[in-house]
Formats: C-alpha cells, structure tokens, sequence
C-alpha cells in the first residue's frame, strides 16, 4: 500500500537537509528561501531487525523490506493560504500526503537565514499551522456556500449531514483548532474524506536540534515544542538534521560507531520513521520462503481477507484460510516444524484480525 509523510515548515528550518538524510538523495539545500521548488518525493525503508532474522533463517533469493514515501514540500511563509511565497501550489502538495512531519528550527545559527528574523519555535509552529487552518477554511466556506441553501430547501438528509458537519469543522477552524483535535462520528469522518482536509491529518514535529543539543536530548526551544505538542496530542522527535545527512553516508557499520561515540543509542532518523509508521497506525506482516522473504504494510485492525488483497486481488477474492505463525514463536523455536508441533500454527478465516508480526501463508482457489 502507498502511503505518504509529507515534510514541512517554514524556509531554512532544516527540511530538505532532514530529505537529503532520509532519501540519500542530494536535492538542493541551499540558505536561502525556495531552494525546493518541486516536491521533492524519495522512499525510505522501515528498519526491521525481523527481516534479518527471517532472512538468515530462509536464505532467499530476493529481501523486501516494508517502506513509504516521505515528501519534501517547499517552505512556507506566512500568508501562503493566500498565494504568498509559493503558497497554494505547496498547500496543493501537502493535501496529498497521509501525515505531516512539522520540522521546527530549535537552534540558533547567525550564517542561516531565518525568514522571520530570529528564532522562535513556537512563532514558527503557530504560522505554519494557522496557514493550514486557513487553507482548510477557505474549502468549508466554499462548500457552504455552494450548497448550504439547496440542503435548506429539499431538506436532502444526506446534503443536510454534509452542512452541519462541515459547520462543525468550521467552528473548530475557527478557534484555531485543527480538525484532528476534534473529534467526529464515523459518518462525519467519510464525508470529510472527500475533502482531503490538511489539519485532519496526523501530524508530528521535527525539532531540529544542534549536534551538542541532540546529545543532551534537547534545550529551551525543544521543551517548549513538546509543550505545545502536548496540548494537542502530537508527537515530537528532537533531532540534528545535519547529523542525521552526515550519518546517511556512513555505511552501517561505521554509523553505529558513530552513534556510540555521541552517546546515542538510535539515529534521530530511525525514531522519526518508526513514529511516522505508528502515527499512520501501520503495521508489519510477513510471507516467507525461499523464493522471497517480503514486509507487507497493513493499517492496524485489517482482517486476514483485507490483508490478502494486499498481496493480490485474486487472493482476496478466492480467500480460503490463512496459516499463521508469530514471529516470536518463530524466533524461540527457530524452526517452522517446531513451531507447528508445538501447536503453535494457527489456521484462520477471513474475519480473523492480523497482529504486527504475522508470519502468514494465504490459502486461496480462484
């Protein structure tokens, strides 16, 4: 499944040095505003110590580790939502993405430009966001307008639903509150699905540290950036974007060392991945073999069915049973027959709700 993490915030926080670490591609990173003109679109593979195991275990002829794409989408300014900078053609960008990464200059730096002056952390958040509020405001008005009346008028229950939800999103808008704050009913959910609303997304914050401030795991900017994310349910990973750019062209090896040497347990950009997965509410399950050991991407609370349709269409629709081993059975035993002689294989229908981990062979007749 294609999924999406968009990168934002406002010029020179540090964005596209954190896209040149994640995608070791080597995009423009330039000190001045606008360097990224294009969305610039690179993916990243999910770390999974399992595939290493499963892989030494089966020796296959090909590995496929599970992955996502993340997008660098150029700064914002203040006054975007209204066509400033390069506003409404990166608002467009980040409307296609599943989740926001936030990037957050928590560092203060006289050879880099900041495009307000001085830095301020939660200035900064608070401008990105009210953009994006404002973005999504415009969509509401819009609707409202074009449809308020005739809902009036027929009394059209499904047109009536549509008004007031969206009524409800704009009072939320309104007090600057974005709309994963609020909460809907499922039927308010899949009407605002068709909007493809920027502040319904998940989000989480970047604060882009100093190489001495990540090794103490913060300073001042950085507590209040989690402060704020608190208050609204966000996450918040403290980060050296330029450490993380020099780390993506060390072989593993050598990054490791590296990161014994700061003191540092896992990479910034290895945490910002595993909580970008578990913002979308992604989990991992595997098919294994001799030909290919693969990850799959499922959403969290997928049935076994779903999950085959994942693989291939036809295995969905011809779904007889699924045979699944965990992984951690799988791991102690070290060996499939084992682990079906202890009882330890398991065969279940289409309703069966697949586990991060599930080791799993489809059973189907088309």
């Amino acid at each position: 499944m294609s999924l999406k993490a968009g990168i934002v915030g406002l010029p020179n926080v540090g964005k596209s040095t954190l896209f040149n670490a994640i995608t070791k591609k080597n995009i423009l990173a330039a000190n001045y505003p606008f360097a990224t003109i294009d969305p610039n679109i690179g993916v990243v593979t999910v770390p999974d110590k399992r595939l290493e195991f499963l892989e030494n275990m089966y020796l296959p002829k090909s590995l496929v580790p599970t992955t996502f794409e993340f997008t660098d989408i150029a700064g914002l300014v203040k006054g975007a939502s209204k066509g400033e900078g390069l506003g409404n053609k990166f608002l467009s960008h980040i409307r296609e993405v599943d989740a926001i990464v936030e990037v957050v200059r928590c560092f203060k730096d006289e050879n880099v430009i900041h495009v307000e002056g001085d830095v301020n952390p939660i200035r900064d958040i608070e401008i990105i966001n009210l953009e994006l509020i404002l973005a999504d405001l415009e969509i509401i008005e819009n609707r409202i307008e074009k449809i308020a009346k005739k809902a009036e008028t027929t009394k059209d229950k499904n047109a009536l639903k549509e008004v007031n939800t969206l009524k409800k999103a704009r009072e939320s808008l309104l007090n600057n509150q974005a709309l994963r704050q609020l909460e809907f009913e499922e039927e308010e959910l899949l009407i605002l699905k068709n909007f493809n609303f920027i502040t319904l997304k998940p989000l989480i914050y970047v604060a882009n540290v100093t190489e001495n401030d990540v090794v103490e795991n913060g300073n001042e900017y950085t507590k209040k950036v989690q402060e704020y994310a608190g208050s609204e349910n966000a996450g918040v990973i403290i980060m050296c974007c330029k450490i993380e750019s020099e780390l993506a062209e060390l072989e593993e090896s050598d990054k490791i060392e590296f990161l014994r040497e700061l003191g540092i347990n896992y990479s910034g950009l290895d945490k910002l991945i595993f909580a970008t997965y578990d913002l979308l509410g992604l989990q991992t399950f595997f098919t294994v073999g001799k030909d290919e050991v693969k990850a799959w991407t499922f959403k969290k609370g997928t049935n076994a069915k779903k999950c085959a349709g994942i693989i291939h269409s036809d295995i969905e629709r011809g779904f007889i049973k699924a045979e699944i081993m965990k992984f951690n059975d799988l791991e102690e035993l070290n060996d499939e027959k084992k682990v079906q002689e202890s009882g330890k294989l398991y065969l279940e229908g289409k309703d069966y709700i697949m586990h991060d981990g599930d080791i799993v062979y489809f059973r189907f007749n088309v």
